[in-house]
């Protein structure tokens, strides 16, 4: 099959030929096609699980990284691309072979990595356009591998990791989404050695639906405890069952398989995307935030029920709060709040919604708010957590679809 010559051609018949390709071929498959548009010295570099370093797809060895560069995303001109989700170019490049640039390579909000490339064009605007347009179509490619390239896990892990978290990273969905007015971020750490924490999200429609769970221990006991909750809660939800309900059908998956020595903490909620009316129940677990013009913060009030897993058979209650457009709305685990110093102090949640207000609002985006405020909670506790430390983080835009994206 061949396809018009141009642009569009050309990168219509890159991903026909990915179609068929592994993760190890890609670099030299976007090489080859890329050439013919004037973008060469093609170098795709994927940021690793921690987003504290960008490491180099080679498509060389066993792990698709041999021999290829690691790069800081502090410091560094391929960070701060990556950082700010912006197109840069490099002082002083240039000549015949065009100015180098560095480009994020993200599927809507979420980042994947950056590409650096020498770039051939009339001036910057069409440099611009033209490796955006590459940057865009490696994003695809690289998420339609990573889901079953053992390479790709290998490259983005600096160090091993434990069977809890295994489990964790293959049932969280992506740590970003953006869409229908809604965008989602989430964060948890150690990554390598999480146990019981996890956060999950959905859309059906015109209702968002998020969770956090936080199960007993600490250990792979805790991570399968917290895959059976996020299952169970998933399997619920996907039959139409009320918040209350699957907070329940939660209840009885874990007494059944565990009794009642393992339990989970969580919070269960739905966005209606239309009014923003928010709906949760609370089993158990640290209240939501709702954080409004970078001033307000609200914590949500709502009569707990029992961890699930423990048949207590508390009151349950559903409750409700409309959102206004730009809202936030934080879901988090106790890691987050009782990380503590050498001295014994605290991250807190003053801390916590305050580092949310002073960098969200100095224009970073929402995930790399995230990114940095995880890192703050890492230094805090010597980079050491003794809790695993998660956050879900919403903005409803209401009506900006067009603001959702840098």
């Amino acid at each position: 099959m061949s396809f018009p010559l141009g642009r569009e051609g050309v990168l219509l018949q890159l991903i026909a030929r990915s179609h068929t390709a592994t993760f190890e071929q890609l670099p030299d498959l976007v090489a080859e096609h890329a050439a013919p548009l004037g973008v060469r010295d093609v170098r795709i570099f994927a940021v690793d699980l921690q987003e504290t370093v960008l490491r180099e797809i080679t498509g060389q060895g066993l792990d698709a990284g041999a021999g290829g560069e690691q790069i800081n995303v502090e410091g560094t001109l391929p960070g701060r691309a990556y950082q700010r989700v912006d197109l840069l170019a490099e002082q002083g490049s240039g000549g015949r072979q065009g100015r180098r640039w560095w480009a994020p390579v993200t599927d809507g909000v979420e980042r994947l990595g950056v590409l650096g490339a020498q770039v051939e064009a009339e001036d910057d605007e069409d440099a611009r356009g033209l490796l955006r347009d590459v940057a865009s179509v490696v994003a695809l490619l690289l998420l339609s591998k990573r889901s079953f390239s053992d390479s790709f896990a290998r490259l983005v892990r600096t160090r091993s990791m434990n069977v809890a978290a295994e489990m964790q990273w293959n049932l969280m969905p992506p740590p970003a989404f953006a869409g229908n007015d809604l965008t989602i971020g989430g964060v948890i750490e150690p990554a390598y050695e999480v146990g019981g924490d996890a956060f999950d999200y959905a859309i059906a429609g015109q209702t968002a639906h998020l969770a956090v769970f936080d199960a007993m221990g600490h250990d792979i006991r805790a991570g399968i405890t917290a895959n059976l909750a996020v299952a169970a809660c998933r399997n619920a939800r996907r039959q139409g069952t009320s918040l209350a309900d699957t907070s329940e059908a939660v209840e009885h998956v874990l007494a059944h398989h565990a009794g009642t020595s393992r339990y989970v903490t969580g919070v269960l909620a739905s966005l209606d995307l239309v009014s923003g009316q928010l709906t949760w129940v609370n089993r158990g677990h640290p209240l939501p935030l709702v954080i409004r013009g970078n001033r307000r913060v609200t914590e949500l009030r709502c009569p707990p029920a029992g961890p699930m897993g423990t048949n207590l058979n508390l009151p349950l209650t559903t409750c409700h709060q409309r959102l206004e457009p730009g809202d936030r709305l934080l879901l988090y685990t106790d890691g987050i709040t009782e990380a503590r110093d050498a001295r014994g102090e605290e991250f807190g949640r003053d801390r916590f919604v305050d580092y949310v207000l002073r960098h969200h609002s100095a224009h970073q985006t929402l995930h790399e708010t995230l990114r940095r405020l995880m890192h703050a909670v890492i230094d805090h506790h010597a980079s050491r957590l003794n809790d695993d430390a998660t956050v879900l983080l919403a903005e409803w835009r209401a009506g900006h679809q067009h603001e959702l994206t840098p």
